[in-house]
């Protein structure tokens, strides 16, 4: 796990804005990634951007640390070079352990505004695809993300961090509700995105019209169709007989795509005679504050609904409790079966010198002390030799296990070098080895089974 980490820009940590700076339009994503991976000189790379966190989770090697990795990637993302300290400042950092359980946390929806959130799966799902396209998810990351899924959905099924409103979208889905029993009337979405489209179905099974609004009329035309509504290009919202109550939009715009244009006509339309209500999920924004605040239209931004959130996730501290509880046996559990991983070349090592300081031993006692023995004789002192050496073997295995589950592989591998040269070369040698074996079996560049990642 040494090698893993993971640079993050969070709403809780740097807030909603911060996150928005930091998230790539869906088309520039695949030239930032692989610029990530060579300015960082990084061997795998996910970027997973949501509304309410960026998060950077790669595998480098022993000089990929922190310091050192995020400022390119800060660059990279920018475009710009950070100031002393900025990097620092804009984005919170996790290695080895630590971000192999901030993985799982964002995976189970613990690290999210509305905890216990399930859009996260898709997001994870979509980020890993990307990567696995780009050649740039190997066999840890593959693994890292595999682990997260199946403690994730543990979590999900054994405790209550699922229950009630549990995604942002639920939150949208209950104040567009709220209006829409006080004026009924259609339902306008702008973009299609899992969380626009989750709105849709939601509400269009109670009953709600719905008008997709998208700058390709031909993937406003698929959602529509799922939801049984009706598509419209962008340029259209507000125009036309179509009387709508409440806007929900979520796209992956850069700048806002809603105008106030757009807005103003919007308010003309509006079926009650009261400002339309605009929730607005997409970060960065879709629809301009101060567009809004001309317009005189009702605006609920991504910050609204993560307060909302908040609320929601405070009812279910005992649920989370529960939840992290599980992450911490999980990653238990992972140590003990990668420190028998680490362990075994070094028993394979371990082994071989034993087993050879005990041939030169016995080649030169029976060549002095024990000259008079018979074959059968030398035979059986050989046979108990070579089982005293194997269990010999074993019992500085049993130190060395705690010291790689404690301090590290590093710390274990400088210990042998000092106690015995031959076993601290042979050790890397077989660390080598089995690398070598790993890529070149394929799994360095092997297309990411993305169903075995489904949380």
């Amino acid at each position: 796990m040494d090698k893993i980490g993971v640079v993050s820009v969070s709403w809780r940590r740097q807030g909603v804005d911060e996150v928005a700076r930091f998230t790539i339009p869906a088309n520039k994503r695949p030239k930032v990634m692989r610029e990530i991976a060579t300015r960082a000189n990084l061997q795998e790379v996910v970027y997973l951007a949501t509304c309410n966190r960026v998060e950077v989770v790669y595998v480098g090697n022993r000089s990929s640390s922190p310091s050192v990795c995020r400022p390119h990637i800060y660059t990279a993302i920018t475009g710009q070079t950070p100031a002393p300290g900025e990097s620092e400042r804009a984005m919170t950092a996790w290695v080895g352990e630590g971000a192999v359980e901030h993985v799982f946390h964002v995976a189970a929806g613990l690290d999210s505004a509305m905890v216990g959130e399930t859009e996260i799966r898709g997001q994870i799902r979509d980020s890993l695809q990307l990567s696995s396209s780009l050649n740039l998810v190997g066999p840890r990351l593959a693994w890292v993300f595999e682990e997260a899924a199946k403690t994730a959905r543990r979590i999900h099924g054994t405790t209550k961090i699922g229950k009630g409103k549990v995604s942002l979208a639920e939150v949208a889905i209950l104040r567009a509700r709220e209006r829409l029993a006080e004026t009924p009337s259609a339902l306008g979405v702008v973009g299609v995105s899992p969380m626009t489209e989750r709105c849709a179905k939601k509400l269009a099974l109670e009953g709600i019209q719905i008008i997709v609004f998208n700058r390709s009329l031909e993937r406003a035309a698929e959602l529509a169709d799922r939801v049984g509504g009706v598509a419209r290009p962008l340029t259209a919202l507000g125009e036309g007989t179509d009387e709508i109550e409440v806007v929900v939009t979520a796209t992956a715009a850069p700048e806002p795509v809603i105008t106030l244009a757009d807005l103003e006509r919007l308010a003309a339309r509006s079926p009650s005679g009261r400002p339309p209500l605009i929730i607005d999920m997409a970060n960065p924004p879709d629809v301009a504050a101060a567009d809004a605040i001309t317009a005189g239209v009702e605006r609920i931004d991504i910050n609204d609904i993560v307060d909302q959130g908040r609320e929601h996730s405070e009812q279910r501290a005992d649920a989370a409790a529960d939840a992290r509880a599980m992450v911490d046996r999980a990653l238990e559990d992972l140590r003990d079966r990668l420190v028998d991983k680490a362990l075994s070349p070094m028993l394979v090592a371990m082994q071989q010198k034993y087993q050879e300081t005990t041939r030169i031993a016995l080649e030169r006692l029976f060549r002095k002390d024990l000259s008079t023995l018979s074959e059968d004789d030398r035979e059986a002192v050989a046979r108990w030799a070579r089982v005293l050496a194997r269990r010999l073997a074993h019992v500085p295995l049993v130190g060395m296990r705690s010291i790689v589950r404690d301090k590290g592989l590093d710390v274990a591998t400088t210990f042998l070098a000092d106690v015995d040269e031959f076993l601290g070369a042979e050790f890397q040698r077989r660390l080598s080895e089995e690398d070598s074996l790993q890529l070149a079996s394929g799994e360095g560049d092997t297309e990411l089974d993305t169903e075995r990642v489904t949380l």
